[in-house]
């Protein structure tokens, strides 16, 4: 499987300088970190089959796209969670109407330092770790070390979704470290040797350590893959998201067209994330 290169430690990685142009249809597509590295491929292949286009493509995390979607500087929001009701209430106001689309799926990885030798957690373990109730590594079968977690920022739509998944809806611990990108937590996480962290799945590479997870207290523990995200056995999987207004469809049908392809779910397959086909 090929993996991202985390090129990207803030959020940001630019395609074209200029927006998407088909005739006279410009694009700018905004979001999040997670969905950043597909959407920066996607890109690139389209452009490679159509070379009047050019597209812009910036991260920032979830929250940053839907609000750029909101104040209309964008015109696709990409996301690793759902609208929330108070997104979608401000676009009622403004009465504006728009689409959801599911363009790929995702799992997260719980990952640690290669030297620690955990190689398993339960939910409530990480539960634990997470919410700050679990502080060293000795009380879940590692070395005597302190835990430093890192967490994206709550702009990030992966931190809102594990929140809700891995923590049960319960609160971030006050010594957890809120980083800006995901790159971020990776290199943060392959040079502290007490670090956990987690990640979307193609992020996934040789400095860190990947942890199985067991979300039926113990009984199986689950390493994260394209197949049990597929087949469903690995619990902490999602949809990846893009959202644009109903009046703007056929200004970007184009390429949201080829992103649900074969071709273009063959580049999901490509960077890392779990494409819909079966």
């Amino acid at each position: 499987m090929k993996k991202i290169k985390t090129i990207a430690l803030f959020g940001t990685i630019i395609v074209s300088a200029v927006a998407f142009k088909l005739g006279d249809i410009n694009i700018k597509i905004k979001g999040s970190d997670t969905v950043l590295p597909l959407s920066q491929k996607e890109a690139e292949t389209f452009m490679k089959k159509n070379p009047t286009a050019k597209i812009t493509v910036i991260g920032g995390g979830s929250g940053v796209g839907f609000a750029a979607f909101l104040d209309g500087t964008t015109d696709i929001a990409m996301a690793s969670r759902r609208i929330k009701m108070s997104e979608k209430m401000k676009l009622q106001d403004a009465g504006k109407g728009y689409k959801e689309v599911i363009i790929a799926n995702d799992a997260l990885s719980v990952i640690v330092n290669p030297a620690n030798k955990v190689s398993q957690l339960t939910r409530e373990q990480l539960e634990g770790i997470f919410t700050g109730k679990i502080t060293n590594w000795k009380d879940v079968g590692g070395d005597d070390e302190k835990i430093i977690a890192y967490s994206r920022e709550s702009s990030s739509g992966t931190y809102e979704f594990f929140k809700e998944s891995v923590l049960n809806n319960k609160n971030y611990g006050s010594t957890c470290l809120n980083m800006p990108a995901t790159g971020a937590i990776v290199q943060s996480v392959s040079q502290t040797k007490g670090a956990i962290g987690y990640i979307g799945l193609a992020y996934m590479e040789k400095t860190v350590k990947d942890i199985k997870v067991s979300y039926d207290k113990g009984k199986t523990f689950v390493e994260a893959s394209v197949v049990n995200a597929k087949n469903k056995t690995y619990p902490i999987t999602r949809p990846l998201y893009y959202y644009y207004l109903t009046k703007d469809e056929s200004k970007v049908k184009s390429f949201v067209d080829y992103v649900l392809s074969e071709e273009g779910q063959k580049v999901v397959s490509d960077v890392g994330y779990v494409s819909l086909s079966k």
